[in-house]
């Protein structure tokens, strides 16, 4: 059995847009600032509300291309005792980054995400996250997040820069597990059923 193998030089998709990337544009019917997001899909691990011990990240849009969101670190949500898992805390800064999407009114996926963690995160903490999109390249998406302690403008705990790629709804439909895209599909609710298709899951 190998080990896990370096990425070829060159194999890395870069977190800076390149030189003749253009300005994000919100688009016309995006949220309106201060307007909540909501979810998604109610079985996302991230915003959803059927995980028991999910994040039940709750977003909302921001001024320009930017969003907002906090959660609370739970028990489960340890990793060394008292303190937030890292993987955890990497999973919320991809939600709120998947939260661009609706500004957008795009459907992306992560194609990169690279945190840096500056400070522990303790169980029982609000943490407010932001997001911005800085650039867009073709179907590409560039944008930075930050996650601050207990308040907008308290420490900041984490920073993240992320690649987000444009896609169709069949990068889901095609690889999603059938039985969880067959019950999407077919909600009655058919705003609900789109939506769960258009944010990162």
């Amino acid at each position: 059995m190998s080990g896990p193998t370096a990425p070829e030089t060159g194999a890395k998709a870069p977190l800076a847009p390149p030189a003749d990337a253009v300005a994000p544009v919100r688009h016309p019917d995006a949220p309106a600032p201060g307007e909540p997001i909501g979810s998604h899909y109610e079985n996302c691990f991230g915003c959803g509300g059927n995980q028991p011990h999910g994040l039940h990240l709750s977003a909302r849009a921001d001024e320009g291309v930017a969003v907002t969101a906090e959660f609370t670190v739970r028990p489960e949500h340890q990793g060394a005792p008292g303190l937030a898992h890292g993987g955890l805390l990497a999973s919320a800064l991809d939600e709120t980054f998947g939260a661009l999407s609706w500004l957008f009114r795009a459907i992306t996926v992560t194609g990169r995400l690279e945190t840096d963690y500056l400070l522990p995160v303790p169980v029982g903490t609000v943490l407010h996250l932001s997001a911005r999109c800085e650039a867009v390249h073709g179907r590409k998406y560039y944008s930075v997040a930050e996650g601050r302690l207990d308040g907008p403008d308290g420490p900041v705990a984490l920073r993240a820069r992320a690649l987000f790629i444009e896609v169709k709804v069949d990068h889901f439909t095609a690889n999603g597990r059938e039985e969880e895209i067959n019950a999407a599909m077919s909600d009655p609710d058919t705003v609900k059923a789109t939506r769960a298709f258009e944010v990162n899951p």
